[in-house]
């Protein structure tokens, strides 16, 4: 019998598959669907235009009461909010995350983080932040978000 949060994310992966086919492709990476793997192309006439990326959905059973752990995986963008371990400081996915919220909205809304950047750089305290953080969920931090900075 699926769980409550195995339900919301079968119905999520048919509405991605049949909405968004052409602008995502979704991988569920077990048989609980509780690990995804979301791929994407870089919007064009942005900074990122063409380039692939992966990102990683684990989801528990509080899904979608508490949200998903979301990172980057193999290819990290270099933007002010991607660390080079592909952790991602985007509120939505800590404090301002609601259980209305889907796997599809949480995707539209990184790539919209990307296709607004205006040049490729990394966040200030990256090397510092990506060293600390090994190991750890990214949702294990207390992040601070305040004028578009992390």
């Amino acid at each position: 019998m699926l769980s409550r949060a195995q339900k919301r994310l079968q119905r999520e992966y048919e509405e991605m598959t049949k909405s968004y086919g052409e602008m995502f492709q979704v991988r569920i990476k077990d048989d609980s669907m509780m690990l995804w793997e979301v791929s994407f192309i870089g919007a064009q006439g942005t900074v990122f235009a063409g380039e692939p990326f992966t990102l990683q959905f684990k989801f528990d059973s509080n899904y979608p009461i508490e949200s998903p752990e979301v990172i980057f995986l193999g290819r990290y963008p270099e933007h002010e909010h991607v660390y080079s371990n592909g952790y991602i400081c985007l509120s939505i996915l800590y404090d301002e995350w609601s259980p209305s919220m889907r796997v599809s909205s949480v995707v539209l809304s990184i790539q919209s983080m990307l296709s607004s950047a205006t040049h490729k750089s990394r966040p200030k305290n990256d090397a510092q932040f990506s060293s600390y953080a090994n190991g750890r969920s990214p949702k294990s931090f207390n992040w601070i978000f305040e004028d578009e900075k992390c």
